[in-house]
């Protein structure tokens, strides 16, 4: 069944069906009525003469100079020409087609000029799978993503590179291929592609489903690494954080509990400690706050698919254009900044549990290192080193991008938001959380292998998981094989998907 584009109702659970699970898209009859209007009322003020920034002027510092009729002609071409100035490896396939969508429910609200052929254009591109090429780098994140965007807009003239059913083409030759027509540009089009944080904000929006994901496998390890610890599980008590009152340690506690339910721990019968480290007791809260982050977050990218974020902008029912910057993508990318220290912060907490796992002072009766055969074996000690090696990149990659502008186009375009660069980086943390969160797995699975009790039904049923891919390390053997693979696990959400089967929903 489509997804229906009509400016308003685009959510980052649409925006992966399109862009990852390449679901068709429509667009809303109503939205299409308001497009016409609008370009409409923007070719009667070409003809009259009006003075519009980026239609019938020049860009950035030369917003100054008005051209002529023949010039606006051609302008648009230039214009892209010059803006697909990204540079290096393409953007994933997914993100380019969430940027299209996202980009299609900006011009849905009928505020940008173009023509319907653009819009209705890139509605084909998503519905027949010819997706752009586009460099990843280049774009400051203000006015929008310019360069990656006018590599998209570049196909609007048949010229560009696309791929199509696996093949890169040229432009042209994707859309011959794909029984497409290449609808040209005309005054306006280019900019009404290319002047919006499309690219970073669909990237964004791919990135907190995938947040959303991987904090609930860090409950599930939470659990699990709990459980081997013989935790002390009055602090996972809901009634603890419902007195304090955030509601991201409220959902946390209550998931970890229920990974916990039907253990032994639960009973009373296991010795216990009246207090255990923070690195344990803290984790509703630890989890719960970047719950929280990442809530805000998809608020604000949500915002933003939903709004219109182009320049200038026209108010049909006012016959107004107005200038301003809404491309601007600071919005999205300090949230999003946050978003990705937060699951930075999770990771060090993961890794704080795996030490407890392996460090014989502290794991409660737990062998050295996980190893049934010490100093002659090293068991997971290794394990250890690889996972702080990520944390440590992760939190040089957590540095706010959004604080990082530099200067552009002769100071006219004096701050930008560098959300492109908060958008790479938080693939990069998250990419390395799934290995962070894998190498906890690993052990919490190994330590629980030497306990003698029954274990929650949830953390069963991920340790089950665990065992179909990693076999219990009996006696030592080269580790990267296996901390790879629980890396792609934890990616997939495999473990996550049997755990909620058994148990229910995490939320």
């Amino acid at each position: 069944m489509s997804i229906v584009l009509n400016g308003s109702n685009l959510t980052v659970e649409k925006l992966v069906k399109i862009a990852r699970g390449k679901e068709k898209v429509e667009l809303a009859p109503d939205a299409l009525d308001r497009i016409r209007k609008c370009r409409s009322m923007l070719e009667e003020k070409i003809q009259s003469h009006e003075i519009m920034y980026g239609v019938n002027t020049g860009i950035g510092e030369f917003s100054e100079v008005v051209l002529s009729d023949e010039q606006v002609k051609d302008f648009q071409k230039y214009l892209i020409y010059n803006h697909s100035a990204g540079i290096g490896d393409p953007a994933p396939l997914e993100d380019v087609r969430g940027a299209i969508a996202g980009r299609i429910n900006v011009h849905a609200h009928g505020n940008s000029g173009c023509r319907p052929e653009i819009t209705l254009t890139l509605i084909e591109m998503l519905n027949k799978d010819v997706v752009p090429f586009v460099c990843q780098k280049g774009s400051v994140g203000a006015c929008g993503d310019l360069a990656p965007m006018s590599q998209v807009a570049l196909l609007m003239m048949g010229e560009g590179e696309a791929y199509y059913k696996g093949e890169k083409l040229p432009g042209r030759i994707a859309f011959e291929k794909a029984g497409m027509e290449v609808p040209g540009l005309k005054a306006r089009d280019g900019l009404a592609v290319i002047n919006g944080s499309n690219l970073l904000t669909a990237m964004s929006a791919i990135h907190i489903y995938d947040m959303n994901r991987w904090l609930k496998q860090a409950e599930i390890a939470c659990a699990m690494s709990l459980e081997a610890l013989m935790a002390n599980l009055k602090p996972y008590d809901v009634r603890l954080h419902q007195v304090r009152g955030f509601t991201g340690a409220v959902r946390s506690a209550k998931s970890i509990m229920k990974c916990i339910e039907g253990s032994d721990l639960k009973t009373g019968k296991l010795k216990i400690k009246v207090q255990d480290a923070y690195s344990m007791r803290s984790s509703p809260q630890v989890i719960g706050a970047a719950h929280d982050a990442i809530a805000h977050a998809k608020t604000q990218v949500e915002i933003e698919l939903n709004g219109v974020g182009d320049n200038p902008i026209f108010f049909p029912e006012e016959n107004l254009t107005l200038t301003g910057a809404n491309f601007q993508g600071t919005p999205v990318s300090l949230p999003m900044d946050m978003a990705g220290a937060a699951i930075t912060m999770v990771s060090v907490l993961s890794e704080r549990r795996l030490n407890r796992l392996l460090n014989p002072a502290l794991s409660v009766g737990l062998p050295a290192f996980l190893t049934k055969g010490a100093g002659m074996f090293s068991g997971l000690m290794l394990s250890q080193y690889t996972a702080d090696s990520l944390i440590v990149e992760q939190r040089i990659l957590s540095t706010p991008a959004s604080i990082q502008s530099i200067p552009a186009a002769a100071d006219q375009e004096d701050f930008v938001s560098m959300g492109m660069n908060t958008a790479i980086k938080n693939g990069q943390i998250l990419d390395n959380a799934f290995g962070i969160l894998g190498i906890e797995l690993i052990a919490a699975s190994q330590a629980l292998d030497f306990r003698e009790f029954e274990n929650g039904k949830g953390v069963g049923a991920a340790k089950q998981t665990v065992r179909k891919h990693i076999d219990f390390l009996d006696v030592d053997r080269p580790l990267y094989p296996d901390h790879t693979k629980m890396k792609e696990v934890v990616r997939s959400c495999e473990i996550l998907e049997t755990v909620e089967e058994a148990i229910g929903s995490l939320e």
